[in-house]
């Protein structure tokens, strides 16, 4: 069971624990479900230590405290921990919801560790619940690590979840839960976004940065880039969108690259197929990517096969996020 989110510089796989953490796991992936990450920025990095996501009113508190509350802003239900969730911060790309300090209930940010050691992690299993692991994506956990921040610990370059994809969801619906479509950003994150590394900012940049970030005009493409990569559902700045490439999301762990070439070429000549999988067990991670020859194909097979049954599961298909690897 997991989802993906993709960044603006990279994405991550995160396996959640169902058994374990029942009530946390509902609350992410209905909050998932409606979209409501999308465009939250990482903050409070604490390098070796953690970050902060989840609050897409960032800097300000969040519009929401859990699913119930985003379905109904008058709802004032509590959402507590799991009783059989007794997991502890052992271990790097742990996921954590954070919990109130008033009344110990979760809350709609989480927390992803930056370290493996136990005893400096111990600190945490007071303060916060987790949920999840971080299955695939450490190269975006590294970059974020190791960001350039200012005196509050943002990045001084933005980084932001652009889009959530459920691999798997178990859970029923909560009543009046509405999905809505992939919203654009808000006039206050629009505002709020941080596109440059600040020159009279609060950071201290070494030479070596001085000399990496010293041509204005780079800054500034790279600043476009990024500007349209959260306009227009580019994944990462520096790889375009592919129209020939479908998305591919919710498989069964059984289906194989041959099986979806079978199924999908009545729509098209198809050039490759990739199912991503983990780099260790090589186990599916339940969605891929297919590449067409040309676009009508894609076009055709997103309008046709969405929530289609394979191997007894109903697939996801889109192409708004996908890229030529």
């Amino acid at each position: 069971m997991s989802v993906l989110i993709e960044a603006t510089e990279g994405n991550i796989v995160i396996d959640l624990f169902l058994e374990q953490a029942p009530n946390e796991c509902l609350n992410f992936l209905k909050l998932c479900k409606i979209k409501y990450y999308h465009y939250s920025p990482c903050y409070n990095i604490q390098k070796d230590f953690l970050f902060e996501f989840g609050n897409p009113n960032y800097p300000e508190l969040p519009l929401v405290s859990n699913i119930y509350s985003a379905i109904d802003d008058s709802v004032t239900k509590l959402l507590h921990a799991s009783p059989s969730n007794n997991i502890k911060h052992t271990d790097i790309g742990l996921v954590s919801f954070l919990r109130s300090s008033q009344n110990s209930s979760l809350d709609s940010k989480f927390i992803v560790t930056l370290n493996n050691d136990p005893s400096i992690l111990k600190i945490l299993n007071s303060q916060a619940v987790v949920f999840g692991k971080v299955a695939e994506g450490y190269p975006l956990l590294e970059t974020i690590n190791n960001a350039l921040t200012d005196d509050d610990k943002r990045p001084l370059k933005d980084i932001r979840i652009i889009h959530t994809h459920i691999l798997h969801d178990p859970f029923p619906d909560p009543d009046n839960l509405k999905v809505p479509e992939s919203p654009p950003p808000t006039d206050k994150q629009l505002s709020d976004f941080r596109l440059l590394l600040s020159s009279t900012g609060n950071a201290n940049l070494d030479d070596e940065n001085d000399e990496i970030f010293n041509d204005l005009g780079e800054l500034q493409s790279k600043s476009h880039a990024l500007t349209l990569s959260l306009l227009g559902d580019i994944p990462t700045p520096s790889i375009s969108p592919s129209p020939f490439v479908l998305f591919v999301c919710k498989l069964n762990p059984i289906t194989e690259e041959s099986d979806l070439k079978l199924i999908f070429q009545r729509f098209g000549s198809i050039k490759a197929v990739e199912i991503i999988r983990d780099k260790k067990t090589k186990d599916s991670l339940c969605y891929g990517f297919i590449e067409f020859e040309n676009k009508k194909s894609v076009e055709d097979a997103y309008t046709k096969m969405n929530d289609v049954l394979i191997d007894d599961r109903r697939i996801g298909v889109d192409f708004s996020q996908s890229v030529k690897k």
